[in-house]
């Protein structure tokens, strides 16, 4: 069995701290409407797992979903806007 070996960065190869980059949390940033609205789809799910859903569980999905669906949207108009410098 062979063993795995860390080997020390070379020369020019940035080493990696563990943390992420300024980069990194800008897109973060930019998706974090989307994440926020995929957590409150999944609670609205999860709250139907173990009893019948409500009309009002039925409702709250429907709604989750659909900002779901808005949140995709708008982060692709603003990841296209950002990507093409605002040009149509």
């Amino acid at each position: 069995m062979k063993s795995i070996i860390t080997l020390p960065a070379g020369r020019g190869a940035l080493a990696f701290d563990g943390e992420p980059s300024d980069a990194e949390l800008d897109a973060i940033e930019l998706e974090m409407p989307l994440i926020l609205a995929e957590v409150e789809l999944l609670d609205a799910e999860i709250m139907t797992l173990d009893r019948p859903a409500t009309e009002l569980d039925e409702r709250r999905t429907r709604r989750a979903r659909r900002r779901v669906l808005v949140e995709r949207r708008d982060l692709t108009n603003r990841v296209g806007v950002t990507l093409t410098g605002g040009a149509a």
